[in-house]
């Protein structure tokens, strides 16, 4: 929260008490009497992340809006580079982005998620001038919307579902022209608590959430039948890992139902996105999460641990 505070009066900050049954409320409510003019309260009943977000844009303001999650924080060097840019321009951009630090407990180099080789700099860009390399996604850390994209979609996430940061980061994409990448290092995810949701032990157990968020975003793609070919092939690599993902976890599961939960998340696939179907499943990632028998599946075990490894998402 106090680095939030830098921002001055440029900045509305949302807090959101999601029915928090600990020191939360008075926080909250506390901030909100010290900074007046940049802070808002809301309490609600307990509705999950998604419905936190769902709170937050029905209230804001601001012609911008980033979400900031409890654990995280952003640096304040960086934070004054991107108002100073989101207030220059003469027409706002749909999509500003940023690079975000992976803060993970016991890891002395912080491994920080730059775009300065995929997307253009010093300009504003639309989606034909992205040139993400395979593996690169643009999470909800490094994004900040324009508020009028979210609320003309209108974005309504999930209630009580975790993982919905996936969705955050992927259904208003269409709906953006006009991009802009800052080349500054503002978000910091802390990662490292053993019940924080990507923990993987987590994952497991809140599956089902993970299944309904992965065919939200398949039902996403097999809507979007004239985008731009440049973001529909991010927008189908994005998905590609996240169900890449979901499979390894039903396969680290190890029961027969969730082989059975696997086996009807590709059905769903075939059946409600053919053209995306088609090209996961014959993809490095569609591959090696559907190898066949014993042998196959522990195979596509070992091939997540190289994933976690190149792609760091766990």
């Amino acid at each position: 929260m106090d680095s939030l505070l830098p921002g001055g009066a440029a900045v509305e900050i949302i807090l959101v008490d999601d029915g928090s049954t600990d020191a939360t409320p008075r926080v909250i409510d506390d901030y909100a009497r010290r900074y007046p003019r940049q802070v808002v309260a809301l309490h609600q009943a307990n509705a999950g992340h998604g419905g936190a977000i769902n709170a937050g844009l029905k209230v804001a303001t601001g012609r911008y809006l980033k979400v900031v999650d409890s654990d995280d924080w952003l640096d304040e060097g960086a934070f004054h580079q991107v108002l100073a840019k989101l207030t220059s321009f003469d027409v706002p951009v749909d999509l500003f982005i940023s690079n975000y630090i992976y803060d993970k407990v016991g890891v002395r180099h912080k491994k920080v998620t730059r775009y300065r080789h995929g997307l253009p700099q010093q300009r504003v860009f639309g989606w034909p001038q992205v040139r993400l390399p395979v593996g690169q996604y643009l999470l909800m850390h490094a994004l900040i919307y324009r508020t009028a994209v979210l609320r003309d979609l209108p974005l309504h996430l999930p209630t009580h579902t975790f993982y919905v940061d996936n969705l955050f980061a992927l259904e208003p994409l269409p709906s953006t022209r006009r991009l802009y990448y800052l080349d500054v290092d503002l978000y910091h995810y802390y990662i490292g608590r053993p019940d924080q949701s990507v923990h993987e032990s987590v994952m497991i157990k809140r599956i089902d959430q993970q299944l309904a968020v992965n065919r939200r975003m398949i039902k996403v793609l097999a809507g979007e039948r004239h985008l731009d070919p440049h973001l529909y092939r991010y927008m189908a690599r994005y998905t590609e890992i996240v169900t890449g993902i979901s499979s390894i976890l039903l396969l680290r599961q190890g029961t027969r139902e969730a082989r059975e939960k696997k086996g009807n998340l590709w059905r769903y696939m075939r059946m409600t996105a053919p053209r995306f179907y088609r090209q996961a499943r014959t993809s490095v990632v569609g591959i090696g999460v559907n190898l066949p028998g014993w042998l196959g599946r522990h195979t596509s075990v070992d091939f997540y641990r190289l994933l976690q490894q190149i792609y760091h998402f766990n």
